[in-house]
């Protein structure tokens, strides 16, 4: 075996600058696969970030206008959704549903605490919201199913709100009462969410908001989480048996989709699914062509040392040398080649992906009600690299392969007589 590897130091020594040349194409190769690998990741991992905290099994319900006639009636009327159409979604689809809720909002409210006050806006909800966006209580509780049932006046306010209320006076927010016009509050908990600014909605019981503010019995969407819808299929019979309910109750075409608009977290987690695995898929196809000029390169710098060495090879076959050790020989030869110049495309493109990650690696964009990460950690995990190893391990015995097996056929007596 060290005949074999000195063999090999001996022949890349002889052929420096022709070894160096077909090396980089592969190192550029992996290289580019990496990092593209790893701005990919990227995009994934913000897109995983986003979503974490939220109900993937999450439909939300919005009102719309109905853009087809239906029982005599025109086409362009205002569907407004109301509190029957919460009850018929707990009462009809049981089956599916674990929580259903609603959202009322109030704008433009003046919260006070002593001297200190802030606009924002008040948002009526249920105890399933919590479950469904990503709010993150920092102290006390969010609304529960008493402050529905009873009406209570608790709000929960968030952190930013909070300390404009009470951090002149260093004052525990959690248990104090907060005034709203003529209307008091009991702060029961502060949350915080992701990508916020300025001031964000303050939450009450979705019922309190409806009587104080007059609200009557509409509300701005609907809010529920499923069970047992498990794929596409399943979810699109579910929303297509959802609207027949939702019409008769506003006396709609089913087969209406403007009349109201649906917004269900788990097929859209589904569709984006696809496309992070489409995106992967991209990514392994445009690297391994990249990395595939390179291994050409080597193929053919393989082909020319056989051609140098075909009297060398013809004599050793003449004194006995079995075509294994010489077919061995040669794909040694260009697994080392490509691994080597390969490893050294792979360090470098991880350099490459950390440098992402430090400049750029937490990367947000406004959205107008807020921020949204669109790029996270750029880089690639011990996984990439075994399979980027194997990746080079494979492409270098193919690219050996060929002019092997053209090594293995000299006859010795052609070989004798070459040039």
């Amino acid at each position: 075996m060290i005949d074999i590897w000195q063999e090999i130091y001996s022949t890349i020594s002889r052929n420096k600058l022709r070894t160096f040349l077909t090396g980089f194409a592969v190192a550029w190769g992996i290289f580019m696969l990496i990092v593209l690998l790893g701005a990919g990741n990227g995009l994934i991992h913000a897109f995983e970030e986003s979503s974490s905290g939220m109900a993937m099994n999450s439909i939300s319900v919005y009102p719309g206008w109905t853009s087809l006639p239906y029982d005599g009636l025109k086409g362009g009327r205002r569907i407004e959704l109301e509190n029957k159409d919460v009850e018929d979604t707990r009462q009809y689809f049981s089956e599916n549903i674990i929580t259903a809720g609603a959202t009322l909002g109030q704008w433009n409210v003046n919260l006070s605490f002593g001297r200190e006050y802030v606009n924002l806006s008040l948002s009526g909800v249920y105890p399933n919201q919590i479950q469904v966006e990503a709010i993150k209580l920092v102290k006390g509780r969010f609304i529960n199913e008493t402050d529905i049932k009873e009406r209570r006046k608790t709000i929960v306010i968030h952190q930013k709100t909070a300390e404009i209320l009470f951090g002149k006076t260093h004052t525990e927010p959690v248990g104090q009462y907060v005034n709203a016009g003529s209307v008091v509050y009991k702060v029961v908990g502060i949350y915080k969410d992701r990508g916020d600014r300025g001031n964000s909605s303050a939450y009450i019981p979705f019922t309190t908001l409806q009587i104080i503010y007059n609200k009557g019995n509409k509300i701005d969407n609907l809010v529920m989480t499923t069970k047992n819808l498990t794929t596409e299929v399943a979810n699109a019979k579910f929303e297509s048996e959802y609207r027949k309910v939702i019409g008769v109750n506003h006396r709609f075409d089913p087969e209406d989709k403007g009349a109201i608009w649906m917004w269900n977290r788990f097929t859209s987690y589904l569709q984006q699914q696809k496309g992070m695995n489409i995106l992967r898929i991209a990514i392994w196809v445009i690297g391994i062509f990249t990395l595939l000029s390179g291994i050409v390169g080597v193929s053919n710098i393989m082909l020319i040392t056989v051609k140098e060495r075909t009297r060398e090879f013809g004599i050793r076959k003449a004194l006995g040398a079995k075509p294994l050790s010489i077919l061995w020989l040669i794909i040694i030869e260009s697994v080392t080649i490509t691994t080597l110049f390969g490893y050294i495309g792979m360090v470098a493109g991880i350099g490459a992906t950390e440098w992402m990650n430090y400049a750029f690696g937490n990367q947000t964009m406004d959205v107008g009600f807020g921020s949204a990460t669109v790029f996270l950690n750029p880089t690639v995990d011990i996984r990439i690299a075994i399979q980027a190893t194997l990746t080079l391990i494979v492409a270098g015995t193919l690219a050996g392969l060929f002019p092997a097996r053209k090594a293995v056929s000299i006859r010795p007596i052609e070989a004798l007589r070459a040039d």
